[in-house]
């Protein structure tokens, strides 16, 4: 919040959203009419605290909010919030004592501050008697009555963003307490995680945690039947092993559920509260599709011609997903397939361990470019279907994309088990997979955004060197928020429309524990291989968060979606192989 407590029981004003303008080429500026001007004091009478900072290239409005001013926000967008009876009752300013607060002692969480944020700043509309003409660098354009001012001036391309910013006191509090305490490798503040993050990405983290203290079970295993020389009695400890397994995911997967309802309590948050408040943050226009509900109201109250209608909307729109699901099939077989049995084929002819090596790190860098086609085109044909809701659009296309990195990670494992049946080779792809993917993915996370970063300041800097006339001179970013905005959004790699980065962050984890389980009795030391990638993830992921991209939006999210469903999906398919195993190769 605009106001929070600090360890002395003192308030503190935290700056908690940037809005970033270009500067003006002219140096005298009339006030009255200036855009940017009107912008800050609009704010102010919207009771935020204002702090503008001169940038290298742009300039910046930090902004920040009383208690008060959100609260009285809160009660204007009827927020619901439990209270010490027991009831979840819509939140009122002048009762704020009766509401239970957060786990950090906060009245609201990061969502809800955010979604305050947003409804005070987009909420400035013109209430004058008639157009305001407004400049802005020698253009003038008019601001309508009832016309929100931020959306106005976001359409005339003059904010150029408006992002959350860290609070740097926390922020290097949780470097310090989680991103680099490597002591207790499994153990993380989720509270405090969630109190900075929100749902959604603490949930991610709790089951990141839990799943990597679990992982260390099955990859003790792992090493004793591969290190232990077992003879004769191979044939028998195998069986055992992949009951045990089997048994480790199941117990993994229910005790999940349980925590995670525990959090969902800790934090008082109902699984009916985020339903669909998120899916405007989602950065696609879902706004935009019809769901068969909204055509029922539009209809009337005529009843025969409601339920035409609402059977006319749900066939319809099972036949686009229907549609859409075959496209994505179509392109698996017809363009993917071929590509992943030409690499299935050259990684078997190729003799040399060094080159193989080399094949297979060219191979998982090429595939994350040529999987991005395809989830590119799985956000687009999802636009066109009419789900019921936000959560049930997000899950199609984790669903689809999945599809596609499904096939791109095992048909060649596939190949090598079906058509061959060499367990040396396939031994071996799994070894080099594993290590190659570990430093590979690891890199890349960590060191993609650092480029990115650098490039944009380097971009900036070039840039002012040529408006000055001169190459010579050091350019320092003195401000922290511009460091800020130069940094890159968390978002999704097979596109920006996503806006959310833990989609790459549980498809790696689904891809490990798919490969893991499906391929374990080739490799069980591969479960070792996977405690330490799980345990490496949790502090890279931190660092990355907290170090190298912007503060990611707040998504209300009560569960981790459909990829539990993708990771039980796993378990069924492990166990059926294994059942077949007994039959055709014991």
């Amino acid at each position: 919040m605009g106001k929070e407590m600090n360890g002395q029981g003192e308030e503190r004003t935290a700056f908690e959203i940037g809005v970033v303008v270009p500067k003006q080429a002219g140096k005298e500026r009339d006030e009255s009419f200036d855009c940017v001007e009107v912008l800050v004091e609009e704010f102010k009478q919207a009771g935020l605290i204002v702090e503008k900072v001169i940038g290298i290239a742009d300039e910046f409005i930090k902004l920040a909010a009383p208690l008060e001013t959100l609260g009285r926000a809160a009660a204007e967008l009827q927020i619901k919030k439990p209270t010490h009876i027991g009831m979840d009752l819509q939140f009122e300013w002048d009762e704020v004592e009766a509401f239970v607060r957060q786990p950090d002692g906060s009245l609201f969480s990061w969502c809800e501050r955010f979604h305050c944020f947003n409804h005070l700043i987009y909420g400035i509309v013109n209430k004058r008697n008639s157009a305001v003409s407004l400049k802005f660098d020698g253009k003038e354009f008019h601001w309508e009555l009832g016309e929100s001012l931020l959306k106005r001036l976001e359409a005339e391309g003059i904010v150029k963003q408006v992002f959350p910013l860290h609070d740097e006191i926390k922020r290097k509090q949780l470097l310090r307490n989680w991103a680099l305490n490597w002591w207790d490798f499994t153990s993380q503040p989720v509270d405090d995680i969630y109190s900075y993050f929100g749902t959604k990405v603490a949930t991610y983290f709790a089951f990141l945690g839990m799943y990597a203290r679990w992982m260390l079970f099955p990859a003790a295993l792992g090493i004793m039947l591969q290190l232990v020389d077992l003879g004769s009695s191979q044939s028998m400890m195998l069986p055992i092993f992949f009951i045990s397994i089997i048994l480790w995911a199941v117990m993994f997967f229910q005790f999940w559920k349980r925590k995670n309802a525990a959090l969902l309590a800790r934090w008082q948050i109902s699984y009916s509260v985020v339903a669909d408040p998120g899916c405007k943050i989602l950065g696609l226009d879902w706004s935009s599709l019809q769901s068969p509900v909204e055509l029922v109201k539009k209809v009337g109250t005529d009843r025969a011609r409601e339920k035409e209608v609402f059977q006319r909307a749900e066939w319809f729109g099972h036949m686009m997903r229907f549609r859409n699901d075959v496209i994505i099939f179509l392109s698996i077989i017809c363009l993917q397939l071929p590509f992943e049995l030409a690499y299935a084929h050259l990684y078997e002819i190729t003799r040399p361990d060094a080159l193989k090596f080399g094949l297979t790190a060219i191979y998982l860098l090429a595939i994350q470019y040529f999987t991005k086609i395809g989830g590119k085109m799985s956000v687009k044909l999802i636009k066109y279907e009419n789900n019921e809701s936000t959560e049930y659009r997000a899950d199609s296309l984790v669903y689809k994309v999945f599809g596609l990195y499904f096939m791109q990670s095992y048909i060649g494992v596939f190949y090598h088990t079906l058509l061959h049946r060499d367990f040396k080779t396939l031994r071996q792809v799994l070894i080099q997979r594993l290590i190659v993917s570990l430093v590979l993915e690891n890199l890349m996370e960590n060191s993609l955004p650092y480029l990115k970063y650098s490039y944009r300041k380097y971009g900036v800097r070039h840039k002012k060197r040529h408006e000055k006339g001169s190459s010579t001179g050091k350019i320092q970013f003195t401000s922290r928020v511009e460091k800020e905005y130069l940094k890159p959004s968390y978002s999704a790699s097979i596109g920006e429309e996503l806006e959310d980065g833990l989609f790459d962050d549980f498809l790696e984890l689904a891809l490990q524990f798919g490969m893991i389980m499906m391929f374990a009795c080739a490799f069980p030391l591969a479960f070792a291989f996977a405690a330490l990638n799980n345990v490496t993830e949790i502090r890279a992921d931190a660092l990355k968060l907290l170090a190298m991209l912007k503060r990611p939006v707040p998504r209300a999210a009560a569960t981790i979606g459909a990829w539990l469903n993708i990771f039980q999906v796993f378990v069924f398919c492990f166990g059926l192989e294994k059942y077949c195993h007994q039959f055709t190769w014991l």
